[in-house]
């Protein structure tokens, strides 16, 4: 019994080091950054944006006299993927099953129209390349169609995840019926019109959510990829056994921030 109980502990020793380790990586990472990066919730915002997107203030709404954190298309993709997301984890629960085909059809057409309007926004960055393009590019196609490319990830990505982390998943599909495809299509038009609004603590709100948007983006992703790299497929029964790994997640993602931003100020100086 002794020595049973004395392997039981040596199996539990690497995994409280490897947790005791996440803990202090991740909290280091973040103390780091939140150090370095410029103050203020839009400021830390900002730093974050730093990292996935061009910020070019043209391309961007405004709040008062500053840009958004993202881009008009950043700030729609991201906005739209919490969105979309978020809605299937209340109403899906471990509905799993991958969108029926008129729908996959829909979700596509939404990133086709994503992919034209940059390319055709594109164009008109470089003096020359703008007799290319279709149509003069305006913020609100941009916000839109980011919104519509950040749906079409959540909507794919939703049911992938599913069927990779829960060992009790159904194959019924999480947005089944005309009323969750209408609430999960208007509340992204929803959300781009109070984008519009001009509204500064909407505004502010949005920015802010943009950012926690792409952090849960790359979050999520890093999880996923942690939970196949340690072969724990169809593991869990709830997200609250997920606590550890989201943590590891949570501090990929970070450290591809991190990195990023350093590796760009570097670079250029300024942020």
């Amino acid at each position: 019994m002794a020595a049973e109980s004395d392997m039981q502990s040596g199996k539990r020793k690497p995994k409280i080091a490897l947790k005791i380790l996440l803990v202090v990586f991740t909290g280091g990472l973040l103390l780091i950054w939140l150090i370095t990066t410029p103050p203020g919730l839009l400021g830390k915002s900002d730093a974050v944006a730093y990292a996935v997107c061009h910020r070019i203030s043209s391309h961007s709404f405004m709040i008062g006299d500053r840009p958004f954190s993202l881009c008009a298309r950043c700030s729609g993709q991201y906005l739209g993927f919490l969105w979309g997301f978020g809605l299937q984890v209340l109403l899906g629960k471990k509905k799993s099953g991958f969108p029926s085909r008129w729908a996959a059809g829909v979700l596509v057409l939404l990133v086709l129209l994503y992919a034209l309007d940059g390319l055709n926004s594109f164009f008109y960055l470089y003096p020359g390349l703008e007799n290319w393009s279709l149509y003069l590019p305006n913020n609100p196609l941009r916000l839109f169609t980011g919104l519509g490319m950040g749906l079409a990830i959540s909507g794919l990505y939703y049911p992938l995840m599913g069927q990779t982390i829960w060992k009790d998943y159904s194959l019924e599909k999480p947005l089944a019926g005309t009323r969750e495809w209408l609430l999960w299509t208007g509340g992204g038009i929803g959300i781009g019109l109070l984008v519009l609004t001009g509204h500064p603590l909407i505004l502010y709100s949005l920015i802010l959510l943009s950012t926690g948007g792409l952090l849960v983006l790359l979050t999520l992703l890093y999880t996923m990829i942690w939970i196949l790299l340690f072969r724990r497929e169809n593991s869990f029964s709830s997200w609250g056994d997920l606590g550890w790994w989201i943590l590891a997640g949570f501090g990929t993602a970070s450290f591809q921030i991190t990195l990023i931003d350093a590796v760009r100020y570097f670079l250029t100086g300024t942020w």
